[in-house]
């Protein structure tokens, strides 16, 4: 471990002694979600974590330096910074260089949890082939960490402004087995059902220790992503998320919106347009994430 990456005692502590570890994003509360909602859902997460008897281990960059186990006044200071960047794991050694505050991706904490030897992340939604993707080659770096990462990664499935069939044909031709949690039908993270479908399921957290106990004998390096559905009487309706996408790609094509930015411009347009229920959907999507990675992460302990 470089000096360049700082893990906590209580994680230090956990990790040696083989007990359950959950790592978390900081991008839901750098950029994600607005203040004060945004340090309430990041303390309200560890408190959840610890109540079920696992470690919580935020990750993200405080003034250059990579944390793994972020301390309360961190998660505050990051929470409030209007200066603070997000960071891919490109941006890494750029953001250490420059000493900037960062809140890390799915692929920079992913990356950071497996330096740390913790092997299960929970996050909200995953980043993916963006529409119009075959003109603009627009692609989350969060595939190719996904695809030699070998951790658990937890989420509901890439954000519905994504083409998630595309993403989906990326993640088979990266070898990233994909485990529906008690389903075959994929989620797209607002709604419980994407219109896809994957060709595995899980009904029990022991089943997909069995996966990854079998992955690692194989010494394969691929993350197992586990695609946790939103229950159906919290998601949005699957009726307006259709009307709302196609009117917020359309103004993002108007306005000309493209690259990094397109992601927090639609999120944001969706917000506004459903008045804030995608935001309520968005934490509890999370939340329910969290709670089936704290058992994923207790079932590998206990193997």
């Amino acid at each position: 471990m470089t000096s360049a990456i700082r893990i906590s005692t209580e994680v230090q502590e956990a990790i040696a002694a083989g007990k359950p570890v959950l790592a978390l994003e900081s991008t839901i509360f750098t950029h994600g979600l607005p203040r004060p909602r945004n340090f309430e859902v990041a303390t309200e997460s560890e408190a959840q974590l610890r109540a079920a008897g696992v470690t919580p281990a935020t990750i993200g960059v405080v003034a250059g330096e990579l944390v793994v186990g972020l301390t309360t006044d961190e998660i505050r200071q990051l929470s409030n910074d209007d200066d603070v960047v997000k960071a891919s794991i490109r941006d890494l050694p750029i953001t250490a260089a420059k000493k900037l505050s960062a809140g890390t991706t799915v692929a920079a904490t992913a990356y950071a949890a497996h330096l740390a030897g913790i092997k299960v992340f929970s996050t909200g939604g995953l980043g993916g082939v963006h529409q119009g993707a075959s003109n603009t080659f627009d692609e989350s770096a969060d595939l190719g960490a996904l695809a030699s990462l070998p951790i658990v990664v937890v989420s509901a499935g890439v954000k519905s402004i994504l083409d998630i069939g595309l993403t989906l044909e990326r993640l088979e031709t990266l070898n990233v087995p994909v485990i529906g949690w008690k389903t075959t039908d994929y989620p797209g993270f607002y709604i419980t059902d994407s219109g896809f479908d994957i060709d595995y399921s899980a009904d029990t957290t022991d089943e997909i220790a069995e996966v990854v106990a079998a992955r690692d004998a194989l010494a394969l390096q691929s993350t197992v992503l586990v695609a946790n559905p939103i229950p159906a009487d919290k998601q949005l309706s699957p009726e307006t998320l259709e009307v709302v996408l196609t009117s917020a790609h359309r103004a993002a094509a108007d306005a000309n919106i493209v690259g990094h930015d397109t992601t927090p411009f639609l999120l944001d347009y969706i917000q506004k347009a459903t008045n804030g229920e995608s935001l309520e959907v968005n934490i509890d999507v999370y939340r329910n994430n969290v709670q089936l990675g704290a058992e994923i992460a207790r079932s590998i302990s206990n193997r």
